[in-house]
């Protein structure tokens, strides 16, 4: 039998949490605050700006918290809500106690992974990376341990062979925001259960600015795995002639014959970096400075030479 529904506090900052905060606020719950982090230097100009749930919450009405640390302040704003229900996606930070007890029933998380698979900051891309074929979102209750609670439910999606991590996550932002009302449906029914994770436990640590310099001494498919991954963050990019390329597309060149690994050639139009085993073929390209391009564009006005070696 359908009860009254919940009366929630939401905590999120990225795009990807904004669907899920969008689904809660049409739902039978109540959103009666959302705790996000401090607006920041956005763009070239560092123009100070609102995160996107910041953004969403304000059009919606609800109270925003701007906090990049759960501390006492925002402990005190929690308990005065009093909320039955915590849900965080994509916050960018720890709840601890006492804040991870203050809402009656706890904290629900929606994570971007089929847990117990990559547990941490960067599921999405670190499943690209990995070349895993299928991926999906969990919601669990919030514990102590990263990502590590009882799961109430998940969905499952399959990874495009040509799927990049921003796509990816866009995608399962939405299927996500479903399975989350789902949950928090089921718990205010007092039918959900949560069960413990289980299968290998691995972790998808935050990506480094380092992490986008591809490694073109892979395998081709390694190596798209990494461009894929990476796109649009922190960004695939190669240096040549000491000049930095974001590479923003690009695919694999199965019918062409070997180069040797990192060597740029161009080839009846198309521009071919050598790998481990076929080339990679750049789509579209941005070096340092300009804007972006398709790649056959950016190699004409490099040298004129036919080929070159990346540093």
């Amino acid at each position: 039998m359908r009860v009254s529904g919940l009366s929630l506090v939401f905590a999120g900052s990225p795009e990807a949490a904004v669907p899920s905060l969008r689904a809660l606020v049409a739902s039978d719950h109540r959103v009666l605050g959302v705790i996000t982090r401090e607006d920041s230097p956005q763009g070239r100009k560092r123009v100070l700006t609102a995160t996107p749930v910041a953004a969403e919450a304000e059009r919606s009405g609800v109270p925003v918290v701007r906090a990049n640390r759960l501390d006492a302040r925002v402990e005190a704003e929690v308990e005065r809500f009093a909320p039955d229900l915590g849900v965080i996606v994509a916050y960018g930070g720890l709840v601890r106690e006492p804040l991870l007890s203050m809402p009656k029933l706890g904290w629900i998380n929606l994570h971007f992974s089929l847990l117990p698979r990559w547990r941490g900051a960067a599921p999405v891309q670190r499943a690209i990376i990995a070349g895993d074929d299928i991926t999906g979102a969990s919601v669990f209750q919030l514990v102590p341990e990263l990502d590590a609670g009882d799961v109430f439910g998940q969905m499952t999606q399959p990874i495009g062979a040509h799927e990049t991590a921003g796509h990816l996550l866009e995608s399962l932002s939405y299927a996500g925001a479903e399975l989350l009302v789902r949950v928090v449906d089921s718990i205010a029914a007092g039918g959900a259960v949560a069960r413990p994770q289980e299968g290998d436990v691995s972790f998808a640590p935050k990506l480094s600015l380092a992490e986008g310099r591809i490694d073109f001494a892979a395998d081709a498919v390694t190596v798209l795995n990494q461009v894929l991954g990476v796109t649009p963050e922190p960004g695939a990019f190669m240096t040549l002639d000491g000049v930095r390329v974001k590479i923003h597309d690009a695919t694999l060149a199965r019918d062409a014959a070997p180069l040797p690994a990192g060597q740029v050639e161009s080839q009846a139009g198309r521009i071919l970096v050598g790998t481990a085993s076929h080339p990679l073929e750049l789509l579209t390209v941005q070096p340092a400075g300009r804007r972006s391009m398709a790649a056959a564009d950016w190699w004409r006005g490099h040298s004129g030479s036919s080929q070159a070696e990346l540093q």
